[in-house]
């Protein structure tokens, strides 16, 4: 009778092992379900910067990357389109701005020369939280000093950074080269950042919306401290139906540049 007993309670507790051992796969099989739900259903977010940094130089004429670094890293961005930009010249000592901007910000530099100047050049640049799969510069017309456009591509998007020229005719002439930059991506969401130099009404901006968007806020930009005219915009083109326009607006930063940076945040869940 003891050994049947024992037996028996060897079969009990191996049938008790088992169901606990179905139980704990079927838990862990409903929590890598619902992980795998929670994670589909998870939007993706975009936030995007565009600032004129005058050179990380202040409307108090101070040259202070931390001050300029902290005004980026407080908008929490994925991308920044930065315009005013020296690389190694002699006037900032040197000093590669762009560089020193990433190391603060802990971003990744990608930089477009529009000129040589002082030893070094002048243009403009993109700082991202991912690396580019590739950048190239696209040259753009300007009269008192050439301009660039920087573009930067990623797997879901592309990035262009430009600075319009001050003069009308070259700002629209760049605006029919960035058509035919843009239309080399037609299966992309492409975003135009920068400092396009003339308002709303104008030719160049009203030419640019037969095919982008303008996605930022209708807020004055320039100069900084008292903002009376728009002229920096971030818009965007070949945009999928599933992104959303979360956020838009002028950051009230009036004494770190004599622009105020612009902010845009996109939102899309995945199909």
């Amino acid at each position: 009778m003891a050994k049947t007993s024992s037996t028996h309670n060897r079969y009990k507790n191996g049938d008790r092992m088992s169901l606990i051992r179905k139980i704990s796969l079927i838990s862990s099989m409903s929590m890598i379900i619902f992980a795998a739900f929670a994670y589909a259903e998870e939007p993706t977010t975009l936030r995007m910067l565009c600032y004129n940094i005058r050179n990380a130089s202040g409307l108090d004429n101070v040259t202070d990357y931390d001050r300029t670094a902290q005004v980026m890293r407080d908008a929490q961005p994925d991308l920044i389109a930065i315009q005013e930009l020296d690389c190694k010249t002699r006037r900032s000592g040197g000093d590669d701005r762009l560089a020193e901007l990433a190391q603060r910000t802990g971003l990744v530099p990608s930089y477009g020369a529009a000129i040589e100047y002082q030893g070094g050049q002048y243009g403009v640049g993109i700082l991202s939280k991912e690396k580019p799969l590739a950048t190239r510069t696209v040259p753009l017309p300007g009269r008192e000093e050439k301009r660039v456009l920087l573009i930067a591509e990623f797997p879901e998007y592309v990035f262009f950074c430009t600075h319009f020229s001050l003069t009308a005719e070259d700002r629209l002439a760049s605006v029919r080269i960035i058509a035919d930059e843009l239309a080399k991506y037609p299966q992309k969401a492409v975003f135009l950042a920068g400092d396009l130099n003339c308002e709303p009404t104008e030719a160049p901006i009203i030419e640019l919306q037969k095919s982008w968007k303008i996605l930022s806020s209708d807020g004055m930009t320039f100069p900084a401290d008292v903002p009376e005219i728009r002229i920096d915009y971030i818009l965007g083109a070949n945009l999928p139906a599933s992104w959303t326009l979360m956020k838009h607006c002028v950051v009230e930063e009036a004494g770190a540049s004599d622009h105020r940076p612009i902010f845009v945040q996109l939102e899309t869940s995945a199909p």
